[in-house]
């Protein structure tokens, strides 16, 4: 089990979120992280631990430590007005959420997976439509507007049937972006390192969007990204997702790494990344930073920013 040290990361992580800088996890409800960040006995119901109780409430006691948090949940199905509020009593007004915005919104065709049932495999008549991005996704979260840190939209590898050229899919994303209403923390998170060309980044920048460093599977070290002209988008919301080391799969991961209460393998590369990514955003105070990270990157997300903080040598330090 990693140690870890919850007053010393709570102050670190309070003194990063003062200057706009909010590194969490990505979601939050870990069996594995009891005895490290949850205390199992909060938990007990009439004398047994009730796992749906833990669920349900682990939040606060997330927030107790952390500032941010990535919600995956709202990938799944468009997020209830009523669900939103409820997270939203559960953490201190300073608390930001990242969002992924709703699949529906960014799958060009769906996916071969039981969850789409009759509809796996057909083309996606939903693709990039502002209006139900408005209707299902932006006016619930305007319940908690002031909780919203960043509304990723994330894009799973296209294939060449759905674009033959990048081109083509910045021609839609165009259209898209200039429909959205202005005003929210937007920032576009892609899976074809291809389309990772300035003129992808320029689009970006034209519309004030970030684009989302990710370290994933096919795409380049994020180290790499950030030394991409350009790929600083919106000087004003930089954004991370520390997911997977370049070349794992997802499914290797989970194997490899469950229950996520220990670092399994380290990266050494990727933590310097994250750490880079915050040392420039402390010399920008005007700028927001939402940084996210998986337990699938090293094998538990809370060790990962463990030792991130102890490499930047933050206040709290013992």
């Amino acid at each position: 089990m990693v140690p870890f040290d919850r007053d010393q990361t709570k102050a670190r992580l309070g003194a990063l979120a003062r200057r706009g800088i909010f590194l969490g996890t990505s979601s939050w409800k870990y069996p594995g992280w009891q005895g490290m960040l949850y205390d199992r006995q909060r938990y007990v119901w009439r004398g047994r631990y009730a796992e749906s109780r833990f669920e349900r409430l682990c939040l606060a006691e997330y927030a107790e430590v952390f500032r941010a948090v990535c919600l995956d949940a709202a990938y799944y199905k468009f997020p209830e007005r009523r669900w939103l509020e409820e997270l939203a009593t559960q953490v201190p007004a300073e608390f930001r959420f990242g969002f992924k915005v709703t699949d529906e919104i960014t799958l060009k065709h769906f996916p071969n997976l039981p969850r789409f049932a009759a509809r796996a495999g057909q083309g996606n008549a939903s693709f990039l439509n502002a209006d139900l991005f408005h209707s299902r996704f932006l006016e619930p979260c305007e319940a908690i507007r002031s909780h919203v840190g960043l509304l990723i939209f994330e894009f799973a590898r296209f294939s060449s049937a759905d674009y033959a050229r990048g081109r083509d899919f910045l021609a839609d994303l165009d259209v898209f972006l200039g429909r959205l209403p202005a005003g929210w923390p937007y920032g576009v998170e892609i899976r074809n390192r291809e389309f990772l060309r300035p003129e992808y980044f320029k689009l970006l920048a034209e519309h004030g969007v970030a684009h989302v460093f990710n370290s994933w599977t096919d795409m380049p070290a994020v180290s790499g990204q950030l030394q991409m002209a350009g790929s600083i988008t919106n000087p004003a919301l930089v954004a991370g997702r520390f997911l997977l080391k370049p070349g794992r799969n997802y499914e290797t991961a989970v194997k490899a790494f469950a229950p996520y209460d220990r670092i399994q393998e380290e990266y050494p590369e990727g933590r310097k990344a994250i750490a880079d990514l915050i040392l420039q955003s402390m010399l920008q105070p005007q700028r927001r930073t939402m940084i996210f990270v998986n337990n699938r990157f090293e094998g538990c997300s809370l060790g990962t920013i463990g030792g991130i903080l102890d490499r930047l040598e933050l206040p709290g330090a013992a």
